[in-house]
């Protein structure tokens, strides 16, 4: 007998259901108990998971590799803030340099003050007894109108007021009256050299940005715009400001020692990413093929590609020391490098701002920031660039996973951890509209490329390891250029079979291509169904021997139960 179920009024049921019954009519769902718990018992004991150790153990065919990695070593850095504080410049509101303090807006009296210590005149300012003031110095604590007083008498020093006569003390600084005070103080003047309303323009030819786009303006980004002044060479000079106040004996020569090394900061480019930088805003690069060997760009290479080098850093706030590093070259050069990518200049960046570099052969990318969450390698022997995570380590995808789901699980897992990146940020020569993530059965999150799952492999030791390629002939790296799916999504069933047997569904998991019939059959003497969790389908109860066919035409995952036993009946159809 076979009967066409319809139910109109609920439009999540599958387009067709049908009824299969093998002369046996719904009746008692009675059964003894004792009964099924011996079926589920002897079906735990007689069951084996289909072991998926013969494409995991890596024993065999790998035509990956293994590679010399040149010794990388820590880098000293320090941060603008931290150096601000020991240097005396910044001291903190009662309770030190706190981050609390850092992210506090910085008001025109405190910025006046510290960059007076900075030049090392707070106290000759705090005993000035000049009486000539600003018209609004009553509205700064007596112990700091003399100060004010000072400026007043030292335009040179770049505090001259906010108009008609004022100071505004208490009012919150700028980021354009920060870089015109800077450009004073290197002896630039308001109306010859530069203009006002073009300080910040015109600080940045001067090499100080750091903090030229901050608002509000903040304790934080006052340090560094002090320091990055102090590491300026003042107009007409041939030593930098910091320099001269060392030979002045305003600062001490150990002090000074902090600010020893190059900058690294962080800049915008027209698309709003950000990007790292040397100190005078010149784009830096990593280079893929370096993946294999730290050292793989030389001779004329190295001439379009100048390495950065650098004995001590000093890095823009937000910026992790701990990613940094350097080591030498075969040819005796010190380079620095990024999470393990050695750095590099472009020659053809005329100008700061300037990203010609980027993308180049598609093997040259800027050092965004946040730094890329998935990167690229290349790989010499196979001639392929392949996806690496921010570390460097070799990604790839298991050619029997269908699109959408993992297949590997227990031993396979331990051997082919499962990756993900909480945020996908990739660099110009991928896709992040091609990354997405799937839930594991145990819960966990992967990440997924063109739908497809991707994995570690414990064999591989370090950065540019590429021993996974192809394991068991089922495992490879992913090349972006090539990959479209993995095989077993080319030859997806239209049709599947699952049986309702000791009180479990035959397959846990079932993947099949859109449009396809999923047919129930029960084989226990007791009724199921199938309900599934979104509501999307629900078939009816079926005793022994009756069976029900529906359609699925959307791709997606379907989890379902049977109903009266779903404490441990559940399955999952996915539908590509």
């Amino acid at each position: 007998m076979r009967k066409i179920f319809s139910n109109p009024s609920n439009r999540f049921f599958p387009s067709v259901v049908s009824l299969g019954e093998v002369g046996k009519r719904e009746g008692t769902m009675g059964m003894k108990i004792g009964k099924k718990l011996l079926s589920v018992l002897s079906l735990a004991i007689a069951v084996t998971v289909a072991p998926f150790s013969a494409f995991a153990a890596g024993e065999t065919d790998s035509a990956g590799s293994s590679t010399s990695v040149a010794a990388v070593s820590a880098l000293p850095t320090g941060h603008s803030s931290d150096i601000a504080a020991e240097l005396g410049i910044l001291l903190g509101d009662g309770h030190g340099v706190t981050e609390a303090y850092l992210a506090k807006t910085t008001t025109r009296m405190q910025g006046a003050i510290i960059a007076l210590r900075l030049l090392c005149k707070e106290k000759e300012a705090l005993a000035y007894t000049g009486t000539d003031n600003f018209a609004d110095a009553g509205s700064a604590g007596s112990s700091l109108r003399p100060v004010l007083a000072y400026l007043k008498a030292h335009p040179e020093l770049g505090w001259s007021g906010t108009g008609g006569g004022k100071f505004s003390p208490n009012a919150a600084i700028t980021a354009q009256q920060v870089y015109k005070v800077m450009l004073e103080s290197l002896a630039y003047r308001t109306g010859t050299d530069f203009a006002y309303a073009d300080a910040i323009e015109f600080a940045a030819s001067k090499g100080l940005s750091r903090a030229a786009a901050a608002a509000p303006f903040t304790n934080r980004d006052l340090a560094s715009a002090l320091l990055e002044t102090l590491q300026t060479i003042p107009q007409g000079g041939a030593k930098t400001l910091l320099d001269i106040l060392v030979e002045g004996k305003a600062l001490s020569a150990d002090k000074a020692g902090l600010l020893g090394g190059k900058r690294i900061d962080v800049r915008k480019t027209a698309d709003g990413s950000t990007y790292l930088t040397d100190g005078a805003g010149m784009a830096l690069y990593l280079f893929t093929k370096d993946m294999a060997d730290l050292n793989s760009c030389t001779g004329d290479c190295l001439k379009a590609w100048p390495v950065f080098s650098a004995d001590r850093l000093l890095l823009a706030d937000g910026v992790d020391g701990k990613d940094f590093g350097a080591f030498t070259r075969t040819d005796g050069m010190k380079q620095v490098t990024y999470k393990g990518w050695p750095l590099y200049y472009f020659v053809k960046d005329a100008k700061p701002g300037d990203v010609t570099g980027e993308g180049v052969g598609k093997v040259w990318y800027l050092i965004k920031q946040p730094f890329y969450t998935v990167a690229l390698g290349t790989d010499p022997t196979l001639k392929i660039n392949y996806l690496v995570d921010a570390n460097g380590m070799s990604l790839y995808y298991f050619d029997k996973d269908p699109k959408g789901a993992s297949v590997c699980s227990g031993d396979c897992l331990a051997k082919w951890p499962a990756f993900h990146a909480d945020k996908i940020t990739v660099p110009s020569g991928l896709k992040a509209e091609d990354f997405g993530e799937i839930i594991r059965p145990d819960g966990a999150k992967q990440t997924t490329y063109k739908g497809y799952p991707l994995y570690y492999w414990v064999q591989d030791a370090k950065r540019g390891d590429t021993l996974g390629h192809n394991v068991g002939k089922v495992w490879f790296l992913v090349d972006p250029d090539k990959f479209t799916g993995t095989t077993t999504q080319d030859s997806l069933p239209g049709s599947a079979t699952i049986e309702m047997k000791n009180y479990m569904f035959s397959q846990d998991t079932v993947t099949v291509k859109a449009g396809s019939t999923i047919t129930f059959i029960n084989r226990d003497n007791d009724f199921h169904n199938a309900v599934a969790v979104d509501g999307s389908f629900r078939i009816p109860l079926i005793s022994q021997g009756q069976s029900v066919t529906i359609k699925l035409d959307k791709p997606g995952t379907y989890a379902f139960y049977c109903e009266p036993h779903k404490d441990h009946m559940k399955a999952t159809i996915i539908v590509q």
